[in-house]
């Protein structure tokens, strides 16, 4: 089943503290287990009793032992927080949700449904959005904000899509408040919208309990989003059919992979992309002989082909003036430069540096910049940010860690 041993219930107390200080986290961090010993000995815990300690002092008055009994109002505190937590349940969430690149992407076919037959090896990397949800007292309407204007928060937002799937396939009735941090610029061929909606599936699962699998969850995910299926691999996989068919990859590429992302304000219309593509123009390489030569070889600029490329330059012609420069500044720096997905993303592999000219050319002021590496998960375990994860942009949201949203700051996982 679909359920993350380490997702831990999130309710906050705020009748239940340590101390009068203010909220804390209802267990401290450094709480040591329980140990039994057959014997005690000078200076140890004995665990006979629920939230008192015993220790036997090392020194002895008149042939008698000194038994010195304390009692541990931390220990107590934690065994008290337990089982409230176990009582009420699971009520607030913050999940990781990482974007992808497509390594190589090659587009084979048109569909009689009008889509695109496709073949790319994704994978995901440590940039992402964070999002938090929160279980609401109303059992009709979810409710969504964010940080970032622009973003839709109503029913065409593929988050509440998820949450309207999962409902619907499962008979479940939980609505919920969701903040979206978004970091992953929109428009960039990187599947942010996509990530959200897989994480927002994964979410309502962990709040009815893991009633559905994973590979429930991956299938489900198809009707609403091409790209969504995949982010329920293990982070990376080779992407067939509309993109919905996914083939786990195991580790095709080594995680320290350095890479920088690269993507100016505009945004590249999958749509008008779409419109622009000429199959007689595509790459003739076979995406197998491409997956087997990163698998065994690794990344080079041959195998990184992406059949939009074209045509998203005609959409955006700065795009590939844009790729030519990092490719010129960069030649000793990057083992490969491409598009992700549809665009407007251009990627690095080999450095998490951008070239010089970034931030010296006034042109590119206001051009997105992050640092990247690739990520994984494990079974049954959702994705998890990296510590040193780092993005930056030409307009950063400075005063975002000082707003209070509807589902609680102090949120953590």
């Amino acid at each position: 089943m679909a359920c993350s041993a380490h997702l831990v219930s999130q309710s906050l107390y705020s009748s239940h503290r340590a101390s009068p200080g203010g909220p804390r986290n209802l267990r401290s961090q450094g709480r040591p287990p329980a140990r039994a010993s057959p014997s005690a000995r000078p200076g140890s815990r004995v665990s006979g009793c629920r939230g008192v300690s015993l220790r036997v002092a090392a020194s002895f008055e008149q042939g008698r032992r000194q038994v010195e009994v304390s009692y541990d109002p931390q220990a107590r505190f934690n065994q008290i927080a337990d089982q409230i937590d176990k009582d009420a349940g699971m009520t607030r969430l913050n999940l990781f949700s990482p974007c992808k690149i497509n390594v190589f992407l090659r587009i084979t076919g048109k569909r009689p449904d009008g889509f695109h037959d496709l073949a790319s090896l994704f994978h995901v990397i440590s940039l992402g959005d964070t999002i938090k949800f929160s279980l609401s007292p109303s059992k009709s309407r979810d409710r969504l904000s964010t940080n970032v204007p622009g973003v839709p928060v109503d029913e065409s937002n593929l988050i509440i899509k998820a949450l309207n799937l999962y409902r619907q396939k499962t008979g479940t009735n939980n609505f919920f408040w969701i903040h979206l941090d978004k970091k992953v610029p929109t428009g960039a061929g990187l599947g942010g919208g996509s990530s959200n909606a897989a994480t927002a599936l994964w979410a309502a699962n962990q709040f009815a309990g893991c009633i559905a699998s994973e590979k429930d969850l991956q299938e489900w995910s198809g009707e609403i989003g091409s790209d969504i299926p995949f982010f329920f691999s293990r982070g990376a996989a080779y992407c067939t059919g509309r993109g919905e068919i996914v083939q786990d990859i195991p580790n095709p590429l080594p995680e320290n992979l350095p890479m920088v992302l690269i993507k100016p304000p505009e945004a590249c219309s999958t749509a008008e992309v779409y419109k622009r593509f000429r199959l007689e123009q595509t790459s003739q390489a076979d995406p197998m002989t491409l997956l087997e030569e990163i698998t065994q070889n690794g990344i080079s600029q041959d195998v990184c082909v992406n059949d939009l490329e074209p045509p998203a330059f005609e959409v955006l012609p700065s795009l590939k003036r844009l790729k030519k420069r990092i490719i010129a500044a960069g030649r000793d720096d990057y083992s490969a430069v491409f598009m992700s997905g549809s665009g407007s993303t251009i990627v690095g592999i080999g450095s998490p540096d951008p070239p010089a000219f970034v931030y010296d050319d006034e042109d590119y002021k206001d051009v997105f910049v992050s640092e990247a590496c690739l990520l994984t998960r494990d079974e049954n375990e959702w994705y998890r940010e990296p510590i040193s994860a780092n993005a930056t942009s030409g307009k950063e949201d400075t005063g975002f860690d000082q707003r209070l949203d509807m589902v609680g700051k102090n949120t953590t996982v």
